[in-house]
């Protein structure tokens, strides 16, 4: 009975209802080896030998595939598809070899199949291989990279730039993206211009929006408007003239779907529409990859099975009708540079299976197949078919031109079921209104009132009175309110979010399907890029870490080398390059690199940062003076200084003088509020975020009273964000925690704001632990008298609840299960529950516990059991009968 191993417990128990009892299925659990964190586990100077360590979690598992192995002489690897799974299979049979559970009669085999189904499963079974040594080459090429760039570079950082925790080969290189980015966006400078929009309205009586194209016969284009001046004359030029329909085209226009999935599209596509960072999104399709319900989910491939195209095809038939199928099927070509690595595109491996038939409780996963499902039932659909018009409106001199553009959908065709979305939208297209219908030749009058509401909007004001033609800073509208001319700045390069950097990434040629997840997260952990409303910015520690690679090994940061490195990857995984060579090509400038900068001190480093980083750290001040110059002290010289948080710009004249700020902006950074009388009261942005603070510190007051602006999850509560926080309620801040008073039983009770909002405190002096009642207003933090407090705290400690460490209430006692033990329902935090043993069922909304059966106690008893693989009391079983039984590694 052969041994077959794969990497999940999840996969081995779908793979074991496919083979049955004739096949023992084990897990490996991921990598079993990986190169021990210590120099030398790549001998340079022995060819690259790599030492290898069997991770301790993984050692009982191999010894489970092992002791199996004693009784079944024979060992299928259905690791993973691709290139991590070739190296895990590797890696097993190496170990299993220096066990030697692997004997000179046993015969071991490689199966690969792109899904988890009883079609592809036993497919692979009957087309056995061994392991392709080129994709195990490719994989140990990349590890030893990763690990000579890891191991060598993150020291040179530790010693020269305090606070740097570690540099990678693609991680370096996916940091300086969002590091650049941010320097772009800061060095941006705005430029106004204007637009001009009419509400006109047909004989008819039938209103719509035209924009201005043509201006005293010139073709406007998009800076043409420079300010409000030219604005308003282009208002009044249009307003003065008569108006009439010049032309209208209508063309057919056709549109086709998009590729299947493939791994980054999927990650991308993920983030546009749910939100979802690229693990979050890997982690739901491993879990629908090992449950059966899609294809492998790394992949660069964009092609599809014949069978599953066909499959498509008729569920499209099925649910649509035949008009939605194309009368060929659509073909998409692998874009993937290495086709022994580019498998089938992420699709369903059933076609007629909608989310809703899915067995799955996580949200997330439900919301992947949706996505999935959809794209691919799309990709095989005909096109949409649409009606594009075009209007142009003009004046009888031709001064005045103004364009109409409507779009009419003939046919949805694939836009049924699912279109893509777009990075940074910046406005809605105007191609996509319907317009009414309009007769060339037709005399058109301007509109109603229908642009106030835009002017309103435009200028921040509730409503507008109509009296004259209006001007604001922003927004002119005209006297009959039928023109508006409105307000623009060009905008800077967007923040990356998860899902543009991947698709920057590859655009590059940066990394790879099954890298991307696991780099961005990084980036994260190591706090060199936080992330924000769903966009990326870079930490201080990240810039600075950026400048120093940019300064001292600009090569193996560079976009160009990173990419022409992966493509050396492929062709050691396509059989076309040695990988032995790939690393002495390498290492031999690498070290160089490494050697270079061994003797530098940290003071000159950080010269030559500063040096660097001078346009953007002492950008030319207003008055014409020195901008290094510490606005302080107004003697020091300020500097490029760097701590274990990062770097910051420090006086010179330290101690003595205490300025310090960010590198990431101007002076303006730190904002002094005003005195209070005794203290200047600044508002500072740190690592955290906005903060106010009393006084700067001094030798004698290290740490001054600092607080926080209040949010309510990442959103700032109303008239706390900087913006509005001024001398008065920085002041009011900086009093919490507030002693509200005195309690009667003595002790006193305080107020102040906390991680979950505010509330309030007291410790009486019989008690061992403080008391806590939340707020619900958090104005209230500085109004609530003692009576008030002294009443809310009587409360809690009345009815304590159920506070963390507290035991949950019975409600009801069911009896004894049949496999012993006694169920009860008890009072849970997110509703009642049937408690067995360890065994948590929750109850559901429709059943009171008072009319719960214990029939139905023990279905739902058991139900959970079987979910969470609990397992019930029973007699002892015999040990070798347990072992046959047992289809993956506990």
């Amino acid at each position: 009975m052969p041994v077959v191993v794969v990497e999940s417990p999840a996969k081995a128990k779908t793979i074991n209802k496919y083979l049955g009892s004739d096949y023992t299925v084990l897990a490996s659990y991921g990598h079993i080896r990986d190169l021990p964190s210590k120099d030398g586990s790549v001998d340079t100077e022995n060819d690259f030998a790599m030492t290898w360590e069997v991770d301790t979690k993984s050692r009982p598992h191999v010894k489970a595939i092992a002791d199996a192995l004693k009784e079944d002489n024979a060992l299928i690897l259905a690791t993973d598809p691709d290139r991590e799974g070739e190296a895990i299979s590797w890696h097993l049979e190496e170990a299993l070899r220096k066990r030697r559970a692997i004997k000179k009669d046993t015969p071991v085999s490689r199966v690969v199949f792109n899904a988890i189904t009883k079609a592809a499963v036993t497919e692979a079974m009957q087309n056995p291989r061994q392991v392709d040594e080129p994709l195990v080459e490719a994989y140990l090429a990349r590890r030893a990279l990763d690990y000579l760039v890891g191991f060598k570079l993150s020291p040179v950082l530790w010693r020269k730039l305090p606070g740097a925790r570690s540099a990678g080969r693609v991680q370096s290189v996916c940091l300086r993206l969002i590091v650049e980015r941010e320097q772009e966006i800061e060095a941006f400078n705005p430029q106004e211009y204007w637009s001009v929009k009419a509400l006109l309205e047909t004989p008819r009586g039938k209103e719509f929006e035209a924009r201005l194209t043509v201006l005293g016969g010139d073709k406007l284009d998009k800076m043409s408007l420079k300010d409000s001046t030219a604005a308003e004359l282009a208002v009044q030029a249009v307003t003065s003239r008569n108006l009439s329909v010049k032309s209208v085209e209508a063309k057919p226009a056709n549109r086709n779907p998009s590729a299947p999935f493939m791994t980054s599209t999927l990650q991308q596509e993920a983030s546009r529409k749910f939100g979802m960072g690229a693990r979050q999104c890997m982690n739901a399709a491993q879990r629908l990859y090992e449950a059966g319900y899609i294809t492998y989910m790394r992949t660069d491939g964009i092609d599809m099975a014949p069978e599953a195209v066909s499959a498509a095809r008729d569920a499209i038939a099925e649910r649509y009708g035949a008009e939605y199928v194309p009368s060929q099927p659509r073909i998409y070509k692998n874009k993937a540079k290495n086709a022994q690595e580019a498998h089938e595109c992420i699709r369903p491996t059933e076609m007629t299976r909608d989310a809703s038939q899915l067995k799955v409780t996580e949200d997330d996963q439900r919301k992947l197949y949706d996505l999935i499902w959809k794209r691919t039932l799309a990709c095989q659909m005909e096109g949409a078919r649409l009606e594009r018009t075009t209007v142009d409106i003009a004046s009888d001199d031709g001064q005045v031109v103004l364009r109409a553009n409507g779009q009419v959908v003939l046919f949805d065709g694939f836009m049924r079921v699912y279109e893509e979305g777009r990075d940074d939208v910046a406005r809605e297209d105007d191609d996509d209104k319907r317009l009414p219908q309009i007769t060339q030749g037709d005399a058109i009058v301007f509109g109603g009132k229908g642009l106030m509401d835009q002017f309103a909007k435009a200028t921040g004001q509730d409503s507008v009175i109509d009296s004259g033609m209006l001007r604001d800073a922003k927004a002119i509208l005209s006297e009959n309110a039928g023109v508006l001319a409105l307000q623009h700045h060009t905008q800077p390069p967007p923040r990356y979010t998860e899902a543009t950097l991947v698709k920057r990434m590859e655009e590059l040629g940066i990394g790879r399907p099954s890298t991307y997840a696991s780099v961005i997260t990084t980036i994260q952990d190591r706090e060199y890029v936080r992330k924000e409303q769903n966009r990326l910015f870079p930490e201080e520690k990240g810039r600075i870490v950026t400048i120093f690679l940019m300064n001292f090994f600009r090569k193996y940061v560079g976009y160009e080398f990173t990419a022409n490195l992966e493509t050396s990857l492929d062709d050691v995984s396509a059989g076309d390059m040695d990988y032995k060579q790939v690393l002495n090509d390498f290492w031999r400038d690498f070290s160089a690199a490494i050697a270079e900068t061994s003797d530098l001190r940290v003071a000159e480093v950080l010269t030559i940062l500063d040096t660097a980083l001078a346009p953007q750290l002492y950008p030319p001040r207003e008055d014409g003076s020195d901008p290094r110059i510490c606005p302080k002290c107004g003697t020091g010289q300020l500097h490029l200084k760097t701590s274990r948080t990062g770097g910051f710009v420090g006086c010179g004249n330290y101690p003595e003088c205490n300025y310090t700020r960010t590198i990431a902006g101007s002076e303006g950074d730190d904002k002094l509020l005003g005195t209070d009388g005794e203290d200047e009261i600044w508002l500072k942005d740190g690592r955290f975020g906005p903060y106010v603070q009393r006084g700067e510190p001094t030798p004698e007051n290290k740490k001054p009273r600092r607080t926080s602006l209040p949010k309510k999850g990442k959103e700032y509560l109303p008239g706390w964000s900087p913006e509005d926080v001024d001398l008065a309620k920085a002041v009011q801040l900086l009093t919490l925690p507030r002693k509200v008073g005195d309690h009667p039983e003595g002790n006193q009770v305080s107020a102040n704001l906390g991680r979950f909002g505010p509330y309030i405190s007291h410790k009486s002096p019989n008690e061992e632990k403080m008391v806590y009642v939340s707020i619900k207003n958090f104005e209230d933090l500085f109004d609530i008298g003692m009576n008030h407090a002294v009443e809310l705290l009587a409360e809690k400690r009345a009815n304590p609840g159920r506070g963390r460490g507290a035991a949950a209430k019975a409600l009801r006692e069911m009896g004894d299960h049949p496999d012993g033990g006694t169920m009860s329902v008890m009072e849970g935090r997110y509703g009642p529950y049937i408690k067995w043993e360890k065994v948590n069922a929750t109850l559901p909304k429709e059943i009171d516990p008072k009319d719960l059966t214990v029939e139905k106690a023990i279905e739902l008893v058991n139900e959970k059991a079987a979910a969470k693989g609990a397992k019930k009391k029973k007699a002892p079983a015999k040990k070798k009968a347990a072992a046959k039984k047992k289809t993956a590694a506990k």
